[in-house]
This record gives structure tokens, sequence and C-alpha cells, in this order.
């Protein structure tokens, strides 16, 4: 049984930590490489290092900063924005990530994900996606850091990219990032049972209670947070001791 992973988030714009509400009004909270190093003394599972307006400003994540990250962390790291390209990601797991993810560039072109897969294995391609309950009660696809909806079906889009070799989907729900309501429960219960690859739920943790329900209701392996843990709301040791506590499969 797979043990079940806490994942620090962060979003990077301009080589600065940010957090917002609904993909806006982002606040700086801090150095990544500074950040990336605290988490991973605490004891956290893994990091994901999204650099969030690499694809909407044209630009690519930068190489040199997951350098400095990847010195200062010995667990899996997950790096991902603005990668175009199978030479991209390339570059990135050169730099130290052990996983690179896509997103709009995917839904571009999904032939993306097939190269990717082909030439570094499932296990280093991940899948980021996020999404939006539309008015039909389905979920959109959105891009371009959110800012774009794609009118792709979530459920439809997924299971294609598995087929093409994604082997990890990061799932944001838009409509609980950083409002601290808890993690889009229904959402993530459709997504296990169209696919059977490891699900990282990310959007709105806001309490411990609120890891140990996704955990408890979901299929989910992963639960990414950022401002309970940045903000010191949360700790992880304590987090895991409940986990713990609660009969969950979880790494001390």
């Amino acid at each position: 049984m797979l043990k079940k992973r806490i994942i620090p988030c962060l979003d990077v714009k301009d080589g600065r930590v940010v957090k917002g509400i609904n993909f806006v009004n982002l606040t700086d909270v801090g150095d990544p490489v500074d950040a990336a190093r605290a988490y991973y003394e605490a004891g956290c599972d893994e990091l994901v290092f999204l650099d969030i307006t690499a694809t909407h400003e044209q630009r690519d994540t930068t190489v040199e900063m997951v350098r400095r990250v990847a010195e200062q962390v010995f667990i899996p790291f997950t790096v991902g924005g603005g990668i175009r390209s199978a030479e991209d990601m390339n570059r990135m797991l050169k730099a130290g990530a052990d996983k690179v993810a896509v997103n709009s560039s995917a839904l571009a072109n999904p032939q993306l994900i097939a190269d990717c897969a082909e030439k570094f294995g499932s296990q280093c391609v991940v899948l980021a996606v996020d999404a939006k309950k539309a008015a039909d009660g389905s979920w959109h696809v959105y891009l371009a850091g959110g800012r774009k909806d794609t009118g792709r079906e979530l459920l439809a889009w997924v299971q294609e990219a598995v087929r093409l070799g994604a082997g990890e989907i990061l799932l944001t729900s838009m409509d609980k990032d950083g409002t601290k309501s808890g993690f889009d429960l229904p959402m993530l219960q459709a997504i296990s049972q169209v696919v059977s690859v490891p699900i990282i739920a990310s959007g709105g943790a806001g309490s411990l209670e609120d890891i140990l329900e996704v955990f408890e209701k979901t299929a989910a392996t992963g639960a990414l947070a950022a401002s309970i843990f940045h903000y010191g709301q949360v700790s992880i040791p304590d987090t895991k001791q409940a986990m713990r506590e609660a009969g969950l499969e979880v790494r001390l």
C-alpha cells in the first residue's frame, strides 16, 4: 500500500514564493531555496515547485533556481511551469528534479506527454491539472495559470493523459485554491474512479483535519498545501503524527 505523502507547494513568481486566493491577489511569502530546505528538514515527503507565470509570460522555468533548490533537498521533487518540449523536461531533470509537471503545453499538444514518457519514463511525467466546476455540474480544465477555460471536460482529459503516459496527476481545484475550506472531495473521488495512477490533491487545505479527511474519504496518495505550511498554521510533524494515529500509512 502506498504511503500517504505530505507535499508542500512552492509557487514561484519572479524568483519568490507567492500565495494567492483563487489564483489571484498574490503575496510574497519568501525565498524558494530557504523554504525548500526548511520543509525538507521538517520531514515533508516531497516538494512541488511551480513557476506559476512561466507559461503565461512565455518564458522558461529558471533552471538555476531548480538546481539551487535540488542541492538543498534529498527527497522527490517535482518542477513545472513553461515545459514545452521533451528537451525542456530533460533540462529540469538534469538540474536535479525527480519529476516534471506539464499542463498548458500538454493541452495544446498531448503528444508531449507520450514523448516525455517514452524518453524518461512515466514515473517522471506529472500531469498538472487546474479544474473548475462548470454550470452543468461537470469540471472544466483551465490553462495559463487558471486564466483560460479550455472547454475540455476534466475526466476525459485525465484519462487521455494517462493513456499517453502520465504517471501521476496533480489535481488543483480552482474553486478551492487558497480558500482554506477543505479539499474538493467530489472532484477527487470522480478522478480516482477513472484512472489508477497516483493522485495529488491540491487546493483548499486549511487545517490538519482537512488533510486527514482527504486521505480518509478519497483515494488521493498525496496532499499538497501551501498557505497552512508557509504561515506555520500546521506543522508537518504534527500532521504526520495525526495521520499515524488515524491509522493512515505514513513515513515518520
